[in-house]
């Protein structure tokens, strides 16, 4: 009798596959309250992981971390009339305090421009506080109808700039500086995501934004996942909370705002680009654990070895776990690392050391080889920047092997269902081809330049429709 698979395939089910997956990986549980998730630690290094790369890129362009209230008065969001109008099926209010109805409720953060803004217009008083380039890492809360773990939870974490500028023009560069410098650096270069970056329609756009710039991501089921967003806000908040300043010309006037995010979303989106029926697959350049060395058994010898062979690895740079727990059998730890997508396997045995080999064990192209002892060394950073490249190579592939040219909504449809992306001219779709897509659950997920740039402007002639279903 066949044995049966430690997790269900994709082909059979893609998403009970990548609940499979969270579960037997030890990434995530739900959490007590619907919609909610407890992050483990394994999943939890993940994150971690990210929150490093993206804040040393958030840094270098010149944004300072700082923290914001959770609570919010429900009075600030109403400022903003679209604003408002985006989040309020999605907002958790609190009524009742210390035992107390309170006077004013008030809004669990599901974003923070009110709040930031209600202290931007305290701290902006001169050209010269501009630019003020604020970021925070908090948790925002977003009462969530569907939820996945790390898709879609009613609680998630995230990472929230806010920025006020002199200029529109300032203000449009730096939200376009993000877009593509930070989120698109880091996804492409340390996640190993293909991405296309483009404008969100009107209709697509951030409540309360006169522009969203997005990065998509297509997923191993051919379904679209947005990666991180970067809104040109124009004066909409500045003009509710009289965020302003005095000018060069001795001018009363009001700043020019960005906002831009990315959330435990991208966990989500790490698992299905890269993850196949053998488990997850973590890009070297994130993963927390570069390379596990096993010993295969509890001789005092091998054990010896995998700790020395942990030393050399760690002091040549790399992150490295000595996995000497050889009172579990070999092949459940071995299946372990390999659900939990760790880049290498190095394995060691008594027969191993007679050769003075180890069992080299690639997660990401497949496959096992004897390497010399005294080569691994120099050998594992290569191996993992081939393998870091590869997943690129095979998430860009993918991409472009499953989008089609098409030029009616009915071809759109048909590619967006049967698993892939369409592009289409927006001048042959157009707002009201939008509304027909939506029909069928297909959604206009950026709009891009014929040469796959960001347009210049949103009803550029030349624009193309990117079409997808989308999570």
């Amino acid at each position: 009798m066949a044995k049966a698979p430690v997790l269900t395939p994709q082909a059979a089910d893609f998403p009970r596959w990548y609940q499979d997956l969270i579960n037997k990986a030890e990434l995530a549980d739900n959490g007590p309250v619907r919609g909610t998730m407890v992050i483990r630690p394994y999943g939890y290094g993940l994150w971690e992981r990210m929150q490093q790369e993206m804040d040393a890129r958030i840094k270098e362009a010149g944004a300072q971390n700082a923290y914001f209230p959770l609570f919010i008065p429900q009075s600030y969001l109403t400022r903003e009339a679209e604003h408002v109008e985006g989040f309020a099926p999605e907002l958790a209010v609190v009524t009742h305090g210390g035992g107390k109805e309170l006077e004013e409720p008030v809004v669990v953060r599901p974003t923070s421009e009110t709040i930031i803004n209600d202290y931007f217009s305290k701290w902006v008083q001169s050209y010269r506080d501009l630019p003020l380039l604020i970021n925070q890492w908090a948790n925002v809360v977003r009462w969530e109808m569907r939820p996945r773990v790390f898709l879609r939870t009613t609680e998630f974490l995230w990472q929230e700039g806010h920025t006020a500028h002199a200029t529109y023009e300032d203000a449009r560069d730096y939200a376009a500086y993000i877009h593509k410098e930070v989120y698109e650096d880091f996804m492409v270069n340390v996640l190993g995501i293909d991405v296309v970056l483009g404008r969100k329609t009107p209709s697509e756009r951030f409540a309360g934004a006169i522009n969203t710039l997005t990065l998509e991501a297509m997923m191993g089921d051919g379904k679209a996942l947005q990666m991180g967003t970067s809104h040109e806000l124009g004066q909409n908040f500045a003009k509710a909370f009289h965020t302003q300043y005095l000018s060069k010309d001795g001018k009363q006037e009001l700043v020019w705002q960005t906002s831009w995010g990315s959330s435990t979303r991208m966990v989500g989106g790490l698992i299905m680009s890269h993850g196949d029926d053998n488990g997850l697959r973590v890009p070297p350049r994130l993963a927390s654990v570069q390379a596990v060395v096993l010993a295969i058994k509890g001789d005092e010898a091998v054990l010896a070895k995998v700790h020395e062979i942990g030393d050399r690895l760690r002091a040549a740079g790399v992150r490295v776990q000595v996995d000497d727990r050889t009172d579990t059998p070999f092949g459940r730890r071995a299946v372990d690392w390999e659900l939990k997508g760790v880049p290498v396997r190095i394995e060691v045995g008594p027969r191993d050391l007679e050769n003075g080999t180890a069992m080299l064990a690639r997660r990401i192209p497949g496959g096992k080889e004897p390497v010399a002892l005294d080569a691994l060394v120099g050998l594992l950073p290569t191996v993992l920047e081939e393998d870091q490249a590869l997943l690129l190579q095979q998430s860009r592939e993918r991409r472009r092997s499953r989008t089609s040219d098409v030029s009616t909504i009915e071809e759109a449809v048909e590619a967006a269902t049967a698993g892939g992306w369409a592009r289409i001219p927006w001048a042959d779709l157009g707002e009201e081809g939008e509304a027909k897509l939506a029909e069928h659950s297909v959604t206009v997920r950026c709009l891009v330049a014929e040469d796959g740039s960001v347009p210049g402007a949103d009803d550029a002639p030349g624009n193309v429709a990117v079409v997808a279903r989308a999570y």
